[in-house]
């Protein structure tokens, strides 16, 4: 497994920021702190703006209740809380709340909530009963919590962002999976949604690449559970890429390349943004027809040791729409 720090050509840093630079909201000061969830992430996205990582502990009481101890002056400050709510999922949500309620009563002068994966998205709407939509009650807490802003990447579901009753960013790993697959100068291209609701990201990937689309036609009787039927489009004696925003089980993913294996594709890639991960997921991966997986560092990559495996640094593409939310910039510009 290697980790790859691919070129953002949208990533346009004019300057290293000063600790002492004002924004244009006035605040003085650009601080960025971190939980447990993924430190590496958090210090690449420091070395790009060119600071130290915040100083503030994170431990457990001997009960496991998690301590919180912020351990430089915030005051009037512009904190950021890079933390994605990866597994274990609650542990690192409730890191996160702890750690903006302090900063909050340590009065920083503004709390972003930094989460390049953030958790319980699968649950946006009622898909069935009496169930909740918990996508909703995490956006709560972060809200209440203190957070004035989300930063994240790749929802699971876009129309999350309208759960926040706070400013919401959210970008897309689109540009550094693009500078990757740029550089490999695949021919005979086609680009595959694993579902009809990834069409609009498959298609804008295809668009970029100049590559075709195809769409595969699944249903989930149960969840973590798919069944495929169709492949829509042609990849018979082309390269298929999968595209897709998390690989949980791997169990769908599997399905998807056999399919496309079934249907003439000479060599199948996929990509995902975010690596959960779950279960047998490494072992299933490793047995498959794939030719590479490649995922980036959203999520803490662990027990993945194989050739075929890529991981891209997002650090340059999130410590960029940290320092632009600093300055006032815009940050739609990156992905234009």
């Amino acid at each position: 497994m290697k980790t790859v720090v691919p070129e953002v050509p949208m990533a346009k840093k004019d300057a290293e920021p000063a600790a002492h630079e004002e924004g244009a909201h006035g605040f003085r000061r650009l601080k960025v702190f971190t939980g447990n969830a993924n430190p590496k992430l958090s210090r690449d996205i420091c070395g790009y703006l060119g600071l130290e990582l915040g100083k503030a502990r994170v431990s457990r009481f001997a009960d496991g209740e998690i301590n919180v101890q912020i351990d430089e002056n915030v005051r009037g400050a512009d904190c950021y809380v890079v933390q994605p709510t990866c597994r274990p999922v609650n542990e690192h949500l409730i890191e996160l709340l702890i750690m903006i309620d302090a900063l909050r009563r340590a009065s920083a002068g503004r709390i972003t909530a930094v989460i390049p994966y953030f958790g319980y998205a699968r649950a946006d709407r009622k898909s069935a009963p009496r169930v909740p939509i918990s996508a909703k009650l995490v956006a709560n807490l972060i809200t209440v919590s203190g957070a004035s802003r989300v930063i994240t990447m790749d929802l699971h579901a876009a129309q999350i962002q309208g759960f926040f009753d706070i400013p919401v960013d959210h970008l897309i790993a689109a540009p550094v999976i693009l500078d990757y697959f740029r550089k490999k100068r695949i021919e005979n291209l086609t680009v595959v949604s694993p579902d009809v609701g990834g069409v609009e990201r498959a298609r804008a990937v295809a668009k970029r690449l100049e590559a075709k689309l195809a769409i595969v036609d699944k249903r989930r009787p149960h969840p973590n559970e798919a069944s495929v039927y169709h492949l829509i489009g042609d990849v018979e004696g082309r390269t298929a890429l999968i595209l897709d925003d998390m690989v949980d089980t791997a169990g769908t993913l599997t399905k998807v390349v056999d399919k496309l294996k079934e249907c003439g594709a000479v060599k199948v890639y996929a990509a995902c943004v975010h690596g959960v991960l779950s279960g047998a997921a490494c072992d299933l991966i490793a047995r498959s027809a794939l030719e590479e997986m490649v995922l980036t560092d959203s999520i803490p990559i662990h027990h993945l040791e194989s050739d075929r495996v890529r991981v891209l640094s997002i650090a340059p593409l999130m410590g960029e729409a940290i320092l632009r939310n600093h300055r006032g910039l815009s940050i739609s510009e990156l992905f234009v």
